[in-house]
């Protein structure tokens, strides 16, 4: 099922406009200590956030933020969703999804649906981290985990899922000045709702994915 409403037709209201952060935060011994010891941080909330329906219990589902270690940069792993799904189709969007019940937490629900999705190995990839659980308008509660991913690697996409692969610079992402604010009306949604889109080449980044990203940003320069 394809979107409602085409996002990139929203008009930029207007731009977050922080610095970007400096290149010595978006290398991974950096990274690393900032999970093992985060500065004090608050999560930015989004209109999703708010617009979800609190009298359901949200589905726990869990991402991965792929940071890949490529030489002299860090780049975010990031896929296409394929357009006949039922949520979020066409989206760009982190490899995961919905937690089963032989998940032992939510570490493990990222690795596996990474590895389901994308064919990433986890031996290829070194958790680091999560940042707080994102609650979508969908009716999903998603955990964030953040790993390294260490080349070489091999990845197969699940056709069915996932229509695309592809990386975005860190640095690109990671600065406030790429980070728009855009509004819209949403079917079934009173009033105009604002939303996160941080495109990139032909790649419309937005929504869940942007707002998990301005998160790790905040994290990352607090």
């Amino acid at each position: 099922m394809k979107n409602p409403f085409d996002p990139t037709t929203a008009p930029i209201d207007s731009l977050a406009a922080e610095h970007p952060l400096h290149s010595d935060r978006l290398n991974p011994e950096w990274l690393r200590n900032r999970f093992r010891q985060p500065a004090k941080w608050s999560p930015e909330f989004t209109d999703e956030h708010m617009l979800r329906d609190k009298q359901r219990v949200p589905v726990p589902a869990s991402v991965l933020v792929p940071l890949v270690v490529r030489e002299g940069h860090l780049s975010l792993l990031l896929t296409q969703r394929s357009a006949h799904l039922h949520d979020h189709a066409g989206q760009i969007s982190f490899p995961g999804g919905r937690v089963d019940p032989d998940d032992q937490d939510a570490v493990a629900t990222a690795l596996r649906e990474t590895e389901e999705e994308i064919g990433l190995s986890r031996r290829h990839i070194e958790v680091i981290g999560s940042l707080p659980d994102y609650f979508t308008g969908t009716g999903f509660r998603v955990t964030p985990v953040v790993g390294l991913v260490h080349p070489p690697f091999k990845l197969a996409a699940d056709e069915f899922e996932v229509a695309e692969i592809f990386e975005v610079p860190m640095s690109f992402l990671m600065d406030g000045s790429n980070h728009q604010r855009r509004s819209a009306e949403f079917p079934g949604v009173p009033g105009r709702r604002t939303f996160y889109a941080m495109p990139f080449q032909h790649y419309f980044i937005w929504g869940a994915t942007a707002a998990m990203l301005r998160n790790l940003y905040h994290f990352v320069r607090a």
